[in-house]
């Protein structure tokens, strides 16, 4: 009890706990007053000391509970949840690091204040490494206690505004967001995720422009040990190649006639974390060699400067384009080729996948009927066959915008072939043609309806397939319901 008394004397306080309590002036707790009160949970086995942090605490608005030792404390711990734990280091039944070492099992980044009438440089650093944010040695300064209790609970908001970052990155960009249930899309999904958690430091994505390479990088890395560290994008052709290179690498004050200043690069910039380089076989040949010396060495200077940078991040590049017949044509180098290849995805075009595009459809309906204020249902049965045939040459990109503009501009809830831009309509018939290699429609001087054309080339089919219309539909590139469907239309 002789840490009690002192802290009794200490603020001029008699031993009497009814008497005994002179608070000191208020402090305004980071405008914490206007939010829901703060849950304190104070653990000490002296009544004084209870007493008095009790009431202070109350008149600054918090929620205070108490517990006169460890075992009571836990107890008191298991039944509710606290913003802070102010925590004695010694009572009688047990000391107060084996009391932390439970709190932090239970609720691993629980904030604890420890207080102690004992100290020494021992204890404190013990009590730094097991997780407590401040120690503070009785009889301590209650205006002291209050600015510290106030930082301590700013490190909880922002705990909780991060774990909120998180989430909201986690939803927006986790891969969950790559949407599909084909084969070949549970095949990337299930490489994103090995590859997310394993130590590969860099990685290739290719596909056509518009099949989700961008996704997959932010997936890789969202689901990464690393995501709570930076994601930065930089497409090769955005900048030219002196700019490009200060981007990547920085550049020192007078580099240049604009570096008026330092600047750090985006490999600097991104400790820890992770740097996609989109169209990385646009890449001049010489930025590939100095992009190839950081993979080997993950090191890099500045532009214009002297002493070598070291940083650890992952790099995740992205291309379009076939980098093996780059290679062929020295247009890339092969050495940097095969230290990015090291672990390849290849995202597959959406034609290959066709069974996708009812989900990626109604995830991209759901989105816009959102945004834009609408109740479309979807698509009726004749007019997602069409889509899922289409070649979709612009990929998910290509299906994402003709889906926002028709949600934006229909009236129907429901929407049909009618409803589909023309090229969508057509691009069965064309590819038909293309591939049987028939003549080219001459557009006329003077134009011409190009209903009455579908009109015309539907009868013309049927009437060279006897009525037959699944013989039909092969001449034209479509199949029997959508000849039914046409039929139906003209008749």
């Amino acid at each position: 009890m002789a840490a009690a008394k002192f802290f009794a004397a200490k603020h001029g306080l008699g031993y009497d706990a009814d008497t005994a309590v002179r608070m000191p002036k208020t402090i305004c707790l980071g405008g914490l007053h206007t939010m829901a009160p703060r849950r304190i949970l104070v653990i000490d086995d002296d009544p004084l000391i209870r007493k008095t942090l009790t009431e202070r605490l109350t008149e600054e608005k918090f929620s205070v509970s108490m517990a006169k030792d460890g075992r009571e404390g836990l107890e008191v711990f298991r039944s509710d949840e606290f913003d802070l734990v102010l925590l004695d280091y010694s009572m009688p039944d047990t000391d107060g690091l084996a009391v932390l070492e439970k709190l932090k099992v239970r609720v691993p980044d629980q904030v604890v204040i420890m207080m102690t009438g004992y100290s020494s440089v021992e204890n404190a650093v013990r009590a730094v490494r097991m997780g407590v944010y401040d120690y503070i040695v009785k009889p301590f300064d209650m205006d002291q206690m209050l600015l510290t209790i106030d930082k301590s609970l700013e490190t909880v908001a922002l705990r909780s505004e991060v774990q909120k970052i998180r989430e909201t990155n986690r939803r927006a960009f986790g891969v969950h967001n790559i949407i599909g249930g084909s084969p070949q899309t549970e095949e990337v999904i299930t490489l994103i995720r090995k590859i997310a958690t394993s130590g590969a430091s860099t990685i290739l994505i290719t596909g056509e422009s518009g099949s989700g390479k961008g996704v997959a990088a932010r997936a890789i890395h969202q689901e990464s040990p690393d995501a709570d560290k930076s994601f930065l994008t930089i497409t090769c052709t955005a900048l030219p190649e002196n700019l490009l290179e200060s981007e990547l690498f920085g550049h020192e004050k007078g580099a240049f006639t604009d570096a008026k200043a330092s600047k750090k690069g985006l490999f600097e910039t991104a400790e820890g974390g992770t740097v996609f380089l989109d169209e990385i076989g646009d890449m001049s040949l010489a930025l590939q060699a100095k992009l190839l010396r950081f993979l080997e060495e993950k090191s890099f200077r500045r532009l214009g400067g002297t002493r070598d940078i070291e940083v650890k991040i992952r790099i995740i590049a992205a291309t379009n384009r076939d980098l093996h017949e780059l290679v062929k044509e020295g247009a890339f180098r092969m050495d940097l080729f095969y230290r990015l290849n090291v672990i390849p995805i290849q995202i597959p075009p959406l034609r290959e996948r066709p069974e996708d595009i009812p989900e990626l459809i109604t995830t991209f309906i759901n989105r816009f009927n959102e945004e834009f204020k609408k109740k479309i249902n979807g698509f009726n049965r004749e007019a997602m066959k069409i889509l899922k045939k289409y070649p979709w040459p612009g990929n998910i990109r290509e299906l994402r915008n003709t889906v926002e503009r028709l949600t934006l501009l229909s009236d129907s809830k429901t929407l049909a072939p009618d409803d589909l831009p023309f090229e969508i309509r057509l691009g069965l018939a064309r590819g038909a043609s293309e591939s049987s290699e028939a003549p080219r429609v001459k557009l006329p001087p003077g134009g011409l309806n190009i209903y009455d054309l579908e009109k015309d080339l539907l009868f013309q089919a049927v009437e060279m397939a006897g009525g037959n219309k699944t013989r039909a539909g092969k001449l034209l590139g479509l199949n029997r319901d959508q000849v039914r469907y046409w039929l139906k239309k003209y008749s």
